[in-house]
């Protein structure tokens, strides 16, 4: 039978939830579809989450007050005439009850169908027919006697099951009599039900109702409705008034009925004959797959672990259901999966995979399989291998959303999760004769001997030794992912008796996958080689190749650090890149930069006492990564060796830590024009020639710096160019999102800066990189601060605080986080605390040399002056500080000193004053593209009144002297809440609610909650 969704769309009550990730446009054209046309078909491929934006659009419709009656179809129904009218009939009944029918239920009949949700009821006092109040007043329906007659009190044939309701008490008693046999509530004749009383009974059914109020219909699954009820459905539509809107939902069917690969297309008399309006008459909305950073967000909504959200896009190709369970995959392993490991894609990540490609015929399957197995494939070399109906079962894959076709016939899978199932299933013959057929066919030799090593199962040298020549070549053209593939081929391909070169190969391999930044084959790689004969200094070459592709995830591979310090005794060169690995973890993992720096300093002696510049450059600029963070003033000389060893090497763009370095000391320094004219002339090189780290990290920084000194539209742009290599090399975003979030900050949202920096700290848990958990709090608590919620903002930075102290990190420049926790400690009304805070970091900054964090301090230390009463200090030294800002080219901080300047003078009673920072910072907010702290400028200062009129603070001058806490406590107070609630509200205990309240209430010269709420208003 047909049924509904077994959950409510909401609760009683409660109004309309947030879109389903990634689908608030969607969701918007749903809104605009139904408002101007009536009609929205949502389609797409199975799991791609069109029931959850039908189900969004019902929320928000029961929230508007509106009836919604859902309708599901299930794959048996074409096969029982009337299954799914029956089901609409049962949900009307279950859904509403008609005004004079008895007490309103609310509960579902037991005629319901089981699982139908109960939407909220429209409002009491609603629209009612005529025939409804005489029904109301008297209990009977139009029929009063005669066959069709119903007794109001008695039970008879139709004041039961789904007529109970009342809400058929208008139909006409053939038309009752017909939709009582649909429903099996009467004896069917032995002609069966009267057609056309059927038909008009149902648009009845739905007319009336429309009298209540404006209604929607959600038939998901349309594609499964059976054919009579289509046309009864049909029938009604057409007759329906336009407060009646409907949606359908329906997953295209592509084999079978549309279409016979081999025959003739099957034709129907009705070519509209599945829909049930023609589609022209309706906005046709395709659900599309989401985007690798929507697929992190969902993963995080469903509290699964979302640093490989990158893989599992790629996995799932977007879809939300193959991308949940691949997700669920990784959660329910028994150790977490690394990125350096293969996913888990057994369970019901394949099954669900099994199930998409199922529905297509053998033929189809086979043709696909070769497409599989083939590296570049295309429907002319899926037919030249021999599939001659190669473009007919390639866009019958295409209508399944299994496959993309381009123009020059090159086909894409739409999930990889769906490829490797097929090459999963299939037996070894039937993999060997693919490639077989693809290496007769392709043109690319490099591609040949990659079939032919792939179609034999017995290691043959001379066929390992033409493979590892492929691999060369696929390296001199620059597919390094391509080169690592074949390497570790070529080593697979080497005979056991050939031990020694196996292993050389293997060594090869798992360096080309570390330069490819292909953790997988890395692993693959050094997994088969530590199970061998290798000498030490093998083993350690590739236990290296495995952790460089780790990414920050270097928490778990304790072990792997422990084995290769102990291969690399007595081999200098080999201690010296182990140290340097240990190093990067010390500071990255452990958040020890100390043992960090000692780490380097030892790796950076021994390659230079082995001649090996290449590893002494790497480990000099870690330990002056390190040098500076712990406020030494020897860092920029150990980045000056680092860079000249660097910079010795040819060509450039293949090394450039160091050269990185130095571009963000020049960001923490707040030399942005001279740090980002140097990237600009190192991007292009290292997108060239350098490593994906090298450009993800790159492009984070130049995002970091346009977040300070603007566009920050560009900003937003590197950030998102970062985000997208990072997902695309499967590493871990949480670096990523912090730079997205700055990005948001500076030129976005702030709601969306707040959820970037949720995302990042979770990941950075995740992988335990202390580094960027600290960086993304801080992120957090900042836009935390700017949104007005202090104490979620005062909780962050203090473990922004206690992270930073625990790491030992001296220098303030490189997180600015003190004089963000300063402000939050004042509006939290903790002067004492932020004037000790800045007291603190000040000597270290004016020591280091660090001009503008002591700007920052400057504007916390005038925001405490004016908390203290002294508002003509805190102008002017806002004033100076905004115009050291601009002198130093930090638009954003002037901008901001100036919102500040803008408040104490309002404060100061000098709206003229105050107006005039508010527009020039507005104004430099315009120029720097800093949408957010435009908007910010633009609103109304504490206490104003919407005009700025009399309702300001001139007009209620005590409130000049309340806090920025004060005035927050003061203003929950004024609207009724409790001293409780108020503690709750703005997280403090009780006992400091009454003692500010006391101060308040001194200070605004009152004495009861009335008068303070007097007081309060304009």
């Amino acid at each position: 039978m047909t049924t509904a969704p077994h959950v409510a769309l909401r609760p009683a009550g409660v109004g309309a939830g947030p879109a389903p990730v990634g689908r608030e446009e969607l969701l918007a054209r749903l809104e605009r579809a139904l408002h101007t046309r009536g009609r929205a078909l949502l389609t797409g491929p199975a799991g791609v989450g069109k029931t959850e934006v039908a189900l969004a659009g019902a929320a928000r419709a029961e929230a508007r007050g509106e009836t919604v009656l859902w309708l599901a179809s299930l794959p048996s129904d074409p096969e029982i005439p009337g299954a799914s009218a029956a089901a609409l009939v049962a949900s009307v009944a279950a859904t509403v009850t008609w005004p004079g029918s008895g007490a309103v239920r609310t509960e579902p009949s037991d005629a319901a169908a089981p699982g139908t949700p109960l939407p909220a009821l429209p409002a009491p006092g609603g629209p009612k027919t005529p025939a409804a109040q005489t029904a109301g007043a008297h209990g009977t329906g139009p029929y009063t006697s005669g066959p069709y007659a119903a007794d109001p009190v008695a039970p008879g044939p139709y004041t039961t099951g789904v007529f109970a309701s009342g809400v058929f008490d208008e139909l006409p008693g053939p038309q009752r009599t017909a939709v009582a046999m649909l429903c099996r509530e009467a004896p069917i004749d032995a002609d069966g039900w009267d057609p056309i009383a059927l038909r008009l009974g149902i648009a009845q059914i739905l007319r009336t109702l429309t009298c209540r109020g404006p209604v929607l219909l959600v038939v998901d699954g349309v594609q499964h409705v059976d054919p009579d009820s289509a046309d009864l459905l049909r029938f009604a539509l057409h007759l329906a008034p336009p407060a009646l809107r409907v949606v359908a939902v329906e997953t295209p069917e592509p084999y079978g009925e549309a279409h016979d690969p081999y025959g003739e297309p099957h034709r129907s008399e009705d070519p509209h004959a599945s829909h049930l309006w023609v589609p022209s008459e309706a906005d046709v909305l395709r659900v599309p797959p989401l985007h690798a950073d929507e697929i992190a967000e969902l993963l995080i909504h469903h509290r699964l672990p979302s640093r490989m959200a990158g893989r599992i896009h790629r996995a799932s190709g977007g879809n939300p259901r193959l991308a949940l369970a691949v997700g669920r995959s990784l959660a329910d392993a028994r150790t977490p999966v690394h990125h350096a490991e293969a996913l888990t894609l057994s369970g019901r990540a394949r099954d669900l995979a099994r199930q998409l490609l199922g529905a297509a015929p053998p033929a189809v399957r086979e043709t696909l399989l070769l497409a599989a197995l083939a590296l570049r494939p295309s429907a002319t070399l899926v037919r030249r291998a021999g599939r001659p109906n190669a473009e007919a079962d390639l866009a019958a894959a295409e209508r399944a959303d299994l496959v993309s076709l381009a123009e020059d016939g090159s086909v894409t899978f739409t999930a990889g999760l769906l490829p490797s199932t097929l090459v999963h299933d299939a037996c070894w013959a039937e993999r060997s004769a693919g490639h077989a057929a693809l290496a007769e066919v392709v043109d690319d030799p490099v591609e040949a001997v990659r079939h032919r090593a792939l179609a034999t199962d017995s290691p043959d040298e001379e066929l390992a030794a033409e493979v590892a020549a492929a691999a060369d070549l696929a390296r001199r053209r620059g597919n390094s992912a391509l080169a690592a593939e074949l390497a570790l081929l070529a080593a697979e391909s080497t005979p056991g008796r050939h031990g020694t070169r196996r292993i050389a190969r293997l060594v090869d391999a798992a360096e080309e996958a570390a330069r490819a930044a292909r953790a997988d084959l890395a692993m693959r790689a050094a997994t088969d080689l530590l199970a061998r004969d290798a000498v030490p200094a093998d083993r350690v070459r590739a236990r290296l190749a495995v952790l460089d592709t780790a990414g920050q995830g270097l928490t778990g591979l304790d072990e792997m650090y422990v084995h290769a310090m102990e291969d690399s005794e007595g081999d200098t060169a080999l201690r010296a890149a182990v140290q340097l690995r240990l190093a990067l973890k010390y500071v990255l993992a452990d958040g020890d930069p100390e043992r960090s720096r000692t780490a380097a300093v030892e790796s950076a002696a021994l390659a230079a006492s082995m001649g090996d510049p290449r590893t002494a450059s790497q480990a000099l600029t870690v330990q002056a990564r390190m040098e500076r963070a712990l406020g030494s003033p020897d860092a920029e000389a150990v980045l000056a060796q680092a860079r000249a060893l660097e910079l010795a090497e040819r060509p450039l763009g293949i090394r450039n830590a160091a050269q990185i370095l130095t571009i963000r000391h020049a960001l923490f320094d707040d030399r942005l024009l001279e740090a980002r004219d140097e990237l600009g002339a190192l991007l292009p090189l290292v997108q060239r020639r350098g490593s994906v780290e090298d450009a993800i990290e790159l492009f984070r920084t130049l995002a970091e710096i346009e977040s300070r000194i603007g566009p920050c539209g560009a900003a937003l742009a590197h950030a998102g160019q970062s985000l997208a290599l990072t997902l695309e090399a499967g590493l871990s975003p949480g670096p990523a999102w912090y730079a997205l979030a700055l990005a948001e900050t500076a030129g976005g949202s702030f709601a969306r800066a707040a959820s970037y920096a949720r995302r990042s700290v979770q990941a950075s848990e995740e992988e335990g990189d202390r580094v960027f958990l600290s960086r993304s709090r801080y992120a957090l608590g900042r836009v935390q601060l700017i949104n007005g919620d202090v104490a979620a903002a005062l909780e962050t930075l203090r473990r922004v605080q206690a992270d930073e102290r625990a790491q030992s990190t001296v220098d303030p420049s490189m997180l600015r986080w003190h004089e963000e926790l300063a402000e939050a400690l004042l509006a939290h009304d903790a002067v004492g605390e932020a004037l000790a805070l800045l007291a603190e970091v000040r000597p270290v900054a004016e020591r280091l040399g660090r001009s503008t964090v002591l700007l920052g301090c400057d504007r916390a230390h005038a925001l405490c002056l004016a908390a203290e009463g002294r508002t003509d200090e805190a102008a002017e030294l806002l004033t100076r500080t905004a115009g050291d800002f601009g002198l130093a080219g930090l638009p954003l901080e002037r901008g901001r000193a100036l919102i500040a300047l803008a408040r104490v003078e309002r404060r100061r009673r000098r709206r003229s004053a105050a107006q005039s920072a508010l527009q020039e910072a507005a104004s430099v907010f315009e120029r720097a593209g800093a949408a957010p702290w435009l908007a910010l400028a633009g609103e109304t200062p504490a206490g104003e009144g919407p005009a700025g009129g009399p309702g300001g603070e001139e007009a209620v001058p005590a409130l000049s002297s309340l806090t920025e806490a004060e005035l927050r406590l003061a203003r929950l107070v004024g609207q009724g809440a409790s001293n409780q609630e108020a503690a709750a509200k703005l997280y403090l205990s009780v006992k400091t609610v009454e003692a500010r309240l006391t101060r308040i209430y001194q200070k605004l010269d009152v004495r009861s909650r009335a008068q303070l709420a007097t007081a309060l208003r304009p």
